[in-house]
């Protein structure tokens, strides 16, 4: 038997808000996966996770906006202290400060599970871009890895119906899972 631990999210989140990288990976067993993320300035895309995900917001607030089946976009205010369920192929895109935490459980991908990283055009509402992904391992930061490749081309970020150019962020770090 695997001895266990307890983790203290106190410390954990003092240590993401010290370091660069904007998530600490608590586990990742062969079934699941646990983190805590900082927001992150900018974060735009919508998230396409092939499981369900659990958010529970260890300090501060988070909007997050999501997209109905319909394609109708709408926003969550989840309170510091609140939990919530997204089910899996929920398009998503959590949206809070850089001095507020969430700690995200879900499970690991499997063979042929591919995450989807989606921006749309601020403008008029057309797709601009799409990553996809196969994570194997959190601690590569996937978000972070696909903001730094739509972020660094003009073109991706060109909307190919109305011509607007979705900004770059202000920060050099811009995405959260």
């Amino acid at each position: 038997m695997r001895v266990m631990e307890a983790v203290n999210l106190q410390e954990i989140t003092e240590g993401i808000r010290q370091s660069v990288k904007p998530v600490s990976i608590l586990w990742q067993a062969p079934d699941s996966v646990a983190f805590v993320a900082r927001g992150r300035p900018g974060r735009s895309e919508f998230h396409v996770d092939p499981s369900d995900e659990v958010m529970l917001m260890i300090k501060g607030d988070m909007h997050l906006h999501y997209l109905t089946p319909e394609g109708e976009e709408k926003v969550l205010l989840l309170r510091e202290g609140e939990i919530m369920y997204c089910p899996a192929g929920t398009p998503h895109s959590p949206r809070f400060s850089p001095d507020a935490f969430v700690l995200v459980l879900e499970r690991k991908r499997r063979e042929g599970e591919d995450d989807r990283f989606r921006w749309y055009c601020a403008n008029c509402k057309a797709p601009l871009y799409e990553a996809v992904r196969h994570v194997t391992d959190y601690n590569s930061d996937p978000v972070s890895r696909v903001y730094e490749e739509f972020y660094g081309s003009e073109q991706a970020r060109t909307c190919r119906q109305c011509g607007h150019v979705t900004p770059r962020p202000e920060t050099a770090s811009p995405g959260t899972r």
